[in-house]
C-alpha cells in the first residue's frame, strides 16, 4: 500500500535520528532497546559514542547480552527506575517503547529520563500512530488505542512540568514486510515480552484480515509514525 498522504516514507529511522540531533562523540541510553537494531546500527556508524540499552524482557536482555558489540553495553531494567546517575547521558531514545510503560508509571519514568540527562540533552520519543490497514489488523488481537494515546498524554503533561521543551517534531511511515502470515503470527502475535491469550478463533479473525493483503510476494504496509524530539532545560521558578 502506498504512504500516508504527505508523509515521507524512511527505511532506516537512524536517518530521521541523525537529521535531528547530533550523534557522534555522544553518551546515549535507550529505554526499552527490544533487539537493540538501531542502536546497533548506530554505533557501527558513530563509533565514538556508547548505547545504552535497557530492556525488561528477560528473554530478549539474555539474547543482547548473547551478542557483544563495541560501544554497546546492555543492563535489566526500566525506564521508570533507571539505574544510573544525575546527567549520566547526552542523549535519550524510547523507540515505539513509551506506550509499552505501564499507564501508572509513564509520569515516573519521564522524570527519570530527564533526571539522567544532562541539561541540553534530548530526548528522542518515537511512536506508531494508531492508524492504517496494518494497525486495524493487529488491534483485533493487541489494541494499543488507549496506551498510546496515554503515552502521547505523558509527554504533554512532562512538557507542562517545565523540565523539557520540545524542539522538533516529524511524522512519517515506515515499510513493513512480511513474507506470510506464519511470519505475521511469530513477529506480531507471539512477541517474547508480551501474552496476548490467543485462541484458535481469534487467530483465524487475524488470518481473515490479514489474507487480502497478502500476495505470491508476501504482505507489505506502511506504519505511520510521530517523532517528538524534547529537550532537557533547568526547570524555571514559575513551574517549580
Amino acid at each position: 500500500m502506498s504512504p500516508s498522504a504527505n508523509a515521507p516514507l524512511i527505511h532506516n529511522e537512524l536517518q530521521v535520528l541523525s537529521e535531528l540531533v547530533t550523534l557522534e562523540g555522544q553518551r546515549i541510553i535507550e529505554l526499552g532497546c527490544g533487539n537493540a537494531r538501531l542502536a546497533r546500527q548506530l554505533v557501527q556508524a558513530y563509533p565514538t559514542s556508547h548505547v545504552t540499552g535497557l530492556e525488561v524482557d528477560e528473554r530478549q536482555h539474555a539474547k543482547n547480552l548473547a551478542a557483544p558489540q563495541e560501544g554497546l553495553s546492555f543492563v535489566a531494567a526500566g525506564a521508570q527506575s533507571v539505574p544510573f546517575a544525575d546527567a549520566s547521558f547526552d542523549l535519550a531514545l524510547m523507540l515505539k517503547s513509551l506506550h509499552h510503560v505501564p499507564l501508572h508509571l509513564l509520569d515516573q519514568a519521564l522524570s527519570e529520563v530527564a533526571r539522567v540527562l544532562r541539561l541540553g540533552g534530548h530526548l528522542y520519543v518515537s511512536e506508531p500512530v494508531y492508524d492504517g490497514p496494518l494497525n486495524e489488523i493487529v488491534r483485533l488481537f493487541n489494541d494499543e488505542g488507549e496506551v498510546r494515546a496515554a503515552a502521547q498524554s505523558a509527554v504533554d503533561r512532562a512538557l507542562a512540568h517545565g523540565t523539557w521543551e520540545q524542539v522538533a517534531e516529524r511524522r512519517f511511515d515506515m515499510p513493513v514486510h512480511y513474507a506470510d502470515f506464519n511470519e505475521f503470527e511469530q513477529r506480531m502475535m507471539r512477541p517474547t515480552f508480551a501474552d496476548h491469550a490467543l485462541t484458535d478463533e481469534v487467530i483465524a479473525r487475524v488470518a481473515r484480515a490479514f489474507a487480502p493483503h497478502c500476495g505470491p510476494s508476501g504482505a507489505d504496509f506502511t506504519r505511520p509514525m510521530h517523532v517528538r524530539l524534547l529537550r532537557r532545560i533547568e526547570r524555571s521558578a514559575a513551574s517549580r
